[in-house]
């Protein structure tokens, strides 16, 4: 027999073995585990400590129900689950199909799709060798319901229901396994493990390859704000912008030397464009693990600095996980258990020039060793921000059984990475006083945000192709509770500095970038440029890009561009003042029509333009030889373009879009509208 039991403030349910636990978990939500062990594990994953939420819960002939606020779950005696919002309305609902399957709240006509010979459960523990298990979670479909979040994927859908997504890191990719539900809910899969999400037709499915249980947050809201706010509360928030960060940044593969960051500074300000930061991608050192700058490309990093910071320019620099097998930093971190293991064959987890091992960020003590490297190394010569990539981190080969991390094995636990690594970075700068923290990451996982993370989208493809999947990638980060997001403009790979097909793009991406959380430039560019000597003791020397500034693609180009960069000083007060928002209360900042506009059926299925703030609808040109597309205004509003021209809101209009513009709309009554309609 099972049995159901009712504590304080929880609900539970017993049989053979498995354990099901639902509480409250913050304002309208509810957190739900399960597990074939005699205890929970206690880890929080992505959650933060509870908020005391005092639940309602109700007795039934067969059930226990519990409500908090406008979200109550109901279970039964065999075991089976569905929530409901305030009004009673189905939100979601376990998936069995079993002969004497019963569906909660199902009128009586529609209890006959339960009852099947297939033996389904809606949560389904299937033993691994070992102990653990991997998880299968099933959840009806419903016809019509929209899906968005989940992090970053290179695809072009911004509704996510019909897509299955892999749970897991690799470079461009980021699994950040947070859902909102047109329905008015959203789910976090609290599980680090790698698995797989499906929101197909005929089911949804959560999947774990290897864990010890189901755990998993569930919110409801009647907007996606409220869902958005409710998420940001239960998982954390970003700190403060930095002011300076909303400006022009400059970024490629790579400056080889300290006199070459100066220059480009110096062009910068000679040209008098703006500049608020400049990067200084990877290489700069002996070697990777030694965690500092070569010295005979970078003599004075220290003056390099005090010189960018005179002229108003942040310095940025990259740091790799990768530690080379040749240095004394790997012989005392391999025996300190501070590197990654592998489980079969040898060591080596990436052959990137040397072979290397990556540090396990999972281990506090391997996160500290690192910390204190690049403080003595960077921090102590004044440099403040923190370029972390290769954060998945990038195997050579995605073998995620192969690798095990301090927390448990890659299968299980390995999604935490990108978000661990963060979190040694900031606690390092927060332990020296600083208040601003803003790192770049090649990757995310949930509750990243509260690290001071600024996700980029990786080393994309130069394709038209490939904007249009930032776009979708862009915009559901933002759904999945990361507000800061930036893309290489021009893409990574592919782009040819003396090519015309290049340059239309680069424009349109830059355009494009003006109106992003971060506006950055980067890319290793073609044709590319031989290091000077092939190896310096012994060690293999990289190439870099072609030139990437704004001038490198001549000056008619560099009027354009310049443009845009002089919009973006124009947009920065308004831009705090959205990233204010995000601080304060988690919302994106680059965000769907219906985020706004949930009420307008146009605002769902509206997916290549968007909304910067609430003020700003932006409709990026993202098709070669396109000089005019269709935007969508939404009811209840005016709205401005660039050019002055007023229209009335509720109407689909086309516009023209030469090459040297965008569509862009100001909501009429806006204060922004006086800083760009100058």
């Amino acid at each position: 027999m099972s049995e159901l039991i009712k504590h304080d403030n929880a609900i539970e349910w017993h049989f053979d073995r498995q354990i099901l636990r639902i509480e409250p978990w913050g304002e309208n939500s509810l957190r739900v585990r399960a597990t074939r062990n005699n205890t929970f594990c206690e880890k929080p994953w992505a959650l933060l400590p509870v908020t005391a939420h005092h639940a309602v819960i109700d007795e039934g002939k067969e059930t226990l129900t519990i409500r908090n606020g406008n979200i109550s779950a109901t279970v039964n005696t065999k075991g089976q689950l569905a929530f409901h919002n305030q009004r009673g309305e189905l939100l979601l609902e376990e998936m069995w199909r079993q002969r004497s399957t019963v569906g909660i709240g199902a009128t009586e006509k529609s209890q006959d799709k339960y009852i099947s010979a297939l033996k389904l459960d809606g949560r389904e523990f299937k033993p691994n060798p070992g102990g653990k298990y991997q998880l299968t979670v099933r959840f009806e479909s419903v016809e019509g319901e929209m899906i968005h979040g989940m992090g970053q994927y290179q695809q072009p859908w911004l509704d996510l229901k019909g897509c299955t997504l892999e749970l897991a890191q690799r470079n461009s990719q980021a699994s950040v396994p947070f859902m909102q539900s047109s329905l008015g809910y959203g789910l976090l899969w609290n599980n680090p493990a790698i698995g797989e999400a499906s929101f197909a037709k005929n089911s949804t499915q959560w999947k774990a390859l290897v864990t010890d249980e189901m755990d998993y947050w569930i919110t409801a809201g009647d907007t996606p704000m409220a869902i958005t706010r409710q998420y940001a509360e239960a998982t954390g928030k970003t700190p403060p912008m930095p002011k300076f960060a909303t400006g022009f940044w400059q970024c490629k593969l790579r400056y080889r030397t300290q006199q070459e960051v100066l220059d480009v500074a110096r062009e910068y300000k000679r040209r008098n464009l703006p500049l608020s930061v400049i990067v200084i991608d990877f290489f700069h050192w002996p070697n990777q693990g030694t965690w500092c700058f070569d010295p005979v490309d970078w003599p004075d990093p220290k003056a390099m600095v005090t010189e960018l910071r005179e002229m108003g320019i942040e310095t940025m620099v990259s740091i790799w996980p990768t530690v080379d097998s040749r240095t004394d930093n790997y012989k005392e971190m391999k025996s300190k258990g501070y590197l990654v293991t592998t489980e079969r064959g040898v060591s080596v987890n990436l052959d990137f020039m040397g072979n290397c091992t990556f540090f396990d960020a999972t281990n506090p003590a391997a996160r500290d060793y690192v910390w204190q490297k690049v403080k003595q190394n960077y921090y102590d010569a004044g440099i403040r921000l923190f370029w972390l990539d290769e954060a998945e981190p990038e195997y050579r080969a995605y073998d995620f059984d192969n690798y095990r991390y301090h927390s448990g094995p890659v299968l299980e636990v390995g999604n935490s990475y990108p978000r661990d690594f963060a979190q040694g970075f900031y606690e390092g700068l927060q332990a020296q006083n600083e208040q601003e923290i803003i790192n770049l990451v090649r990757c995310a996982w949930a509750g990243s945000q509260r690290y001071g993370v600024l996700a980029w989208s990786g080393d994309v493809h130069s394709s038209f192709h490939s904007l249009r999947n930032q776009l979708a990638a862009g915009l559901n980060m933002g759904m999945a509770g990361i507000p800061w997001w930036t893309t290489d403009i021009g893409g990574f790979q592919g782009g040819n500095i003396h090519d015309p097909a290049f340059h239309e793009l680069l424009i349109r991406w830059f355009q494009w970038g003006a109106f992003c959380p971060v506006f950055r430039l980067h890319g290793y560019r073609d044709p590319q440029v031989q290091p000077p000597e092939a190896f310096r003791d012994g060690i293999a020397q990289c190439n870099s890009g072609s030139p990437n500034e704004v001038w490198s693609y001549g000056e008619e180009n560099c009027q354009i561009m310049s443009h845009w960069m002089q919009v973006r000083e124009n947009l920065r007060p308004y831009i705090d003042s959205v990233m204010a928002e995000a601080s304060q209360h988690g919302d994106p900042v680059m965000r769907p029509m219906f985020y706004h506009y949930p009420q307008q059926a146009k605002s769902w299925q509206t997916e290549d333009q968007y909304l910067l703030g609430q003020d700003l609808l932006i409709a990026p040109v993202m098709h070669a030889g396109q000089r005019q597309r269709d935007v969508w205004l939404p009811e209840g509003e005016n709205w401005i373009s660039l050019q002055g021209e007023r229209y009335q809101g509720g109407q689909q209009i086309s516009v023209h879009a030469p090459l040297e513009s965008i569509p862009v709309f100001i909501r009429e009554g806006a204060q922004v509208q006086r800083a760009l309609l100058k």
